[in-house]
Order: C-alpha cells, then structure tokens, then sequence
C-alpha cells in the first residue's frame, strides 16, 4: 500500500499537496457536493450507504474539476488561442465550460455515438464540436491532434494528465472529509481518471479504504488490466453507460490506481437499466447510466460492504428519451 500520496508520472507529480491546491482552485466553480444517505439501498447492500451526487455540480458531472484544473493551468501559463480535446460528452462539456470562464476558444472531438444531450452541452458553453471516429478511437484522437498541431491549440486529454488527475481527485478528498469513517468507495470507471484521483487521497489520508472500480460488463477494460498488471486495449466495448465505454485505462492513470484498487465490479445492461431506475424513482436523483454504475453493483450485490460506504454518483446528462425509456 502507499503512503504519503506520492505518485511521480516521469517528471509530473501527482500528490495530496496537488490535490490540495487543485481544490483550492475550484473554489467557487465546483461544488462541495453532497452525500445522500439512501436507506433502501443501505438496507440492500447490509451497510449505511451514502451517494456523492456529482451529477449536481454546474455542468452535472465530476468532470468539471479536472477539466477547469487542466484549462486554469494553461491560461496561467501564457496566451494559448484555445484548447482542444477528444471525449464521448461530459469532459468535452467540462472543457468548453472551463474554457469560456478564461475567454479560450474550445474544440472537442466527439464520435458520433455521442448522445445529443452532450453535443449541445458543449455548444451551450460556447465549445465547437467536431465528429471523427468511435469512442476513444485512433481516428478520433489523430483528428483532435491534427486540429492541435495546425491551429495552436493545446491539448486536454480527458483523463491520462496530472492536472486532470489531481482535479478529479478533490472528490476523494471531500469524501473522506464528509464521511471520516467510510469504509469502502465504489467508483465508476472510464479511462481512471476519477479512480485514480480518489487513490492518491485515499493513500495519503486513509489507507484503509477499500477502493472499489464498477465498469461495464462491456467495457472491462480495468478488469483486464488488474488481471494482466498493465492497460490492455479491448477490440471493443459496449453500454448504455456511454460516459465509461473507454477502450483501456490510461498509462498514467493505472500505476497510480493499482497502488490501492485490488478489484473491479462489473455490471451488466440490465443491472445497469435498473439502477438508473432505482435513483430516480427511490431517491430522486437523475443519473445518467454511467453515474449509475455503482448504485447497479450494490444493488446487485455485486459488492458487500462492512461498513460505511459512499457510492460516487459522476453524472447526470442523459437524453430525455433515454431517461423516459429507463423509468417507464
């Protein structure tokens, strides 16, 4: 297990102090979100569960903290034309969102599974949007650093940077701030970005906690890599969870991560469908099927806690039709 939240990526450190400074900077822009205590699914999961409802920040996702943390970092360090990024919706929103707030042109590179909710997400905050290729494919990415290199823009990756790292990590730190004796953390995964965030601070701050990555049955890209000790690349993924549908873990984010997480919970459509249900008839919390996740392993008892546990809700931006659909 480490101690003393001392991640070093090459030259780029990854630290509580990072963390820290990171939250300072959010101040004012991210919420300190909430913990909801949610009886039903504390009676199923045989532990008091809580749900960190990050489906309530301003663009209704996590994604804002690492995203405003990157793009801050950037305009601090001169006067780039603007920002460019690939991403499946909610760190495309995240970024366009952070962006206007230093008056910085954003691109984001989008393919074309991307639901219209998110597209217009970015447009509401001034973002432009480009379609190219599949989640997180090479086409999708070659494009993203083509419109980089030809118009100056500096990239955002949307998980695999220090910066990003440590903004997504000011969740774990709240967490651990609100629920002091939380015994277990459940956290939905895309590329590890979040996971790997919400390690550096459990590491430093509470070595005990039991570190939980939910994924797709579709999308186990992290189940793969915990298996095989590095990221692997899946030929292809899968899910109503479009927000977690990224091929492999990042090669920042894994070595900072598999310091602390020993399991990954993977969840099927179905558990996923009922989840999504579950939030928002039960506790009155809209999430999108990728913030869903961790309620789905709970309530499937895919995962049984010993203690106090908190069940990080991401996001809530999902189509009205999707939604309808899911709780009808």
């Amino acid at each position: 297990m480490a101690t003393a939240g001392d991640y070093r990526l090459g030259s780029s450190p990854v630290t509580l102090a990072a963390l820290r400074s990171a939250a300072r900077g959010l101040a004012g822009i991210a919420l300190r979100t909430p913990l909801v205590e949610a009886p039903a699914l504390s009676s199923a999961a045989g532990a008091v569960v809580a749900l960190k409802c990050e489906q309530s920040q301003p663009i209704g996702t996590f994604k804002i903290r690492g995203a405003y943390t990157a793009v801050a970092r950037v305009a601090r360090q001169g006067n780039p034309p603007g920002v460019v990024t690939q991403s499946s919706g909610n760190h495309g929103q995240a970024v366009a969102f952070a962006a206007a707030r230093f008056g910085l042109r954003a691109v984001v590179v989008m393919p074309a599974s991307t639901p219209g909710v998110k597209r217009e997400g970015v447009r509401r905050h001034g973002g432009e949007v480009v379609i190219a290729g599949e989640v997180r494919s090479a086409e999708q990415l070659a494009r993203a650093e083509a419109i980089a290199r030809e118009e100056g823009l500096v990239m955002i990756p949307p998980f695999d940077h220090p910066d990003v790292i440590a903004g997504q990590g000011t969740c774990g730190l709240e967490i651990l701030e609100q629920c002091p004796g939380v015994d277990t953390i459940l956290v939905p995964v895309g590329g590890g970005g979040l996971l790997a965030g919400i390690s550096v601070a459990v590491a430093s701050l509470a070595p005990r906690v039991r570190l939980v990555g939910v994924e797709p049955e579709g999308a186990a890209k992290l189940s793969a890599a915990l298996a095989a000790g590095r990221p692997i690349t899946l030929e292809r993924t899968g899910s109503i969870a479009d927000g977690v549908l990224t091929p492999t873990i990042g090669r920042l984010t894994f070595p900072i991560l598999r310091r602390v997480v020993r399991e990954a919970v993977r969840v099927s459509e179905e558990e996923i469908a009922a989840a999504v249900r579950w939030l928002y008839r039960e506790a009155g919390v809209t999430a999108e099927p990728s913030g869903a996740v961790t309620t789905a392993a709970l309530l499937a008892d895919k995962v049984r806690p010993a203690g106090p546990t908190v069940a990080v809700v991401t996001g809530g931006n999902l189509d009205p039709d999707l939604l309808q659909q899911l709780t009808a």
